[in-house]
C-alpha cells in the first residue's frame, strides 16, 4: 500500500491533504459529512486577535470558473477560539494550523503569543488577505514590508512558523525569499488574485469594498505556476494551493514542488472534496507503483522522461 505520510517540520501528516483556511471553519459543519480525522490536517478560520464581524454587503459572487470573496476576515477572536473550538478541533485528531491574520503588528504578535501554549500544531501567517481594509495584504505585497513582519513574529513564535504568500505581491519569488530569510519556516502558496465584478443594472461594483479575492479552478494554472517558481527558489517546505478541485489537481501541485496542498473553494462545491482527493491519490500512487510522495515531489521541475 502507498504511505500517504509526509513529515515537514517535525509535525506528522497523516496525508498531504489540509484545508485552507476561511472554507472550512473549524470543522463542525463538515464532520456532519466526513470524519475530518481523515484528514492531514485543517486550516482554521483566519483569526484576528479581537472578534471581527467581517465586510459588510455581498460577500461572494460567482465568475466563470471561479469564486469572489469579500469576507472580510469575520471570526471570533483568538480567546474565544482558544476557549470554544480548540477543544473541538483537537478531538478531530489531524494537524491544526492557526491561520492568523491582523490589522497591525502589534496584533499579529499579541494573537500569535496566545496561540503559543495552546495545543495547536503550526501558525500559519496570513499577510495576503485582499479583502480587508488594513493589514493582511498591505503586509504580503512589498517585500520589505513581509520581513519586516515576519521577523517580527517569529522573534516570539514558539511554533512551527508558515507565511502564506499573496500571488498579488510584486515577485512572488522575491516575496518567498525574503520571507524564508526572515525566518519562515514553511511557505503556503497562494492566497486569493485581487478581482471585482461589475453589477450592470445597479452600475456599481458588486462588492462594497470594490476588490475582492478570486480563487477557484480559473486560478490554477497561475497558482501551479507560482509553486513551481517558489519550489526552485527556496529549501523550507512549501504548502501549495490554488483551484484544487480532484486528486489529478493536487498530484500537479506536489509534482510542482509542494510539500502539501490545500483545498479552498472546493469544499463549498463538494464537502466530501478533501477526503475524495485523499482516496483519489491513494489510487494513483498505487496504480503508479508510487510508495512515498517524495518519489513525485517537484518532479516536474527535473529531467525525466517515460516510455
Amino acid at each position: 500500500m502507498p504511505n500517504l505520510e509526509v513529515t515537514i517540520l517535525d509535525v506528522l501528516f497523516k496525508n498531504p491533504v489540509i484545508t485552507a483556511s476561511g472554507t472550512f471553519g473549524f470543522g463542525r459543519e463538515y464532520a456532519e459529512y466526513f470524519d475530518p480525522s481523515l484528514l492531514g490536517g485543517i486550516s482554521t478560520k483566519g483569526l484576528t486577535l479581537n472578534k471581527k464581524d467581517g465586510n459588510k454587503g455581498i460577500r461572494l459572487h460567482e465568475t466563470a470558473s471561479g469564486l469572489l470573496n469579500s469576507i472580510g476576515l469575520q471570526n471570533p477572536g483568538v480567546d474565544a477560539f482558544i476557549q470554544d473550538e480548540l477543544p473541538f478541533m483537537k478531538q478531530l485528531e489531524t494537524v491544526i494550523l492557526a491561520n492568523v491574520g491582523g490589522g497591525c503588528l502589534d496584533d499579529y504578535l499579541k494573537a500569535v503569543e496566545k496561540l503559543n501554549d495552546t495545543a495547536i500544531d503550526m501558525i500559519e501567517l496570513n499577510i495576503s488577505c485582499p479583502n480587508v481594509s488594513s493589514g493582511g495584504m498591505a503586509f504580503g505585497i512589498k517585500s520589505v514590508d513581509a520581513e519586516k513582519i515576519v521577523k517580527e513574529v517569529k522573534a516570539v513564535c514558539k511554533k512551527p512558523l508558515i507565511v502564506k504568500l499573496s500571488p498579488n505581491a510584486e515577485n512572488i519569488v522575491q516575496m518567498a525569499e525574503s520571507c524564508v530569510h526572515s525566518g519562515a519556516d514553511a511557505l503556503s502558496l497562494v492566497n486569493t488574485f485581487s478581482g471585482m465584478a461589475i453589477d450592470i443594472l445597479k452600475r456599481k461594483p458588486v462588492f462594497n469594498n470594490t476588490i475582492a479575492g478570486l480563487s477557484g479552478p480559473c486560478i490554477k494554472p497561475i497558482a501551479l505556476r507560482m509553486v513551481h517558481e517558489v519550489s526552485k527558489a527556496v529549501t523550507v517546505p512549501i504548502i501549495g494551493m490554488g483551484g484544487i478541485m480532484d486528486y489529478r489537481d493536487a498530484i500537479e501541485f506536489i509534482m510542482a514542488g509542494s510539500d502539501l496542498i490545500q483545498i479552498g473553494s472546493g469544499n463549498f462545491i463538494n464537502p466530501m472534496i478533501s477526503l475524495d482527493v485523499v482516496n483519489g491519490i491513494e489510487a494513483f500512487m498505487d496504480e503508479q507503483g508510487i510508495k512515498q510522495l517524495s518519489e513525485i515531489k517537484g518532479i516536474a521541475g527535473k529531467e525525466c522522461f517515460f516510455n
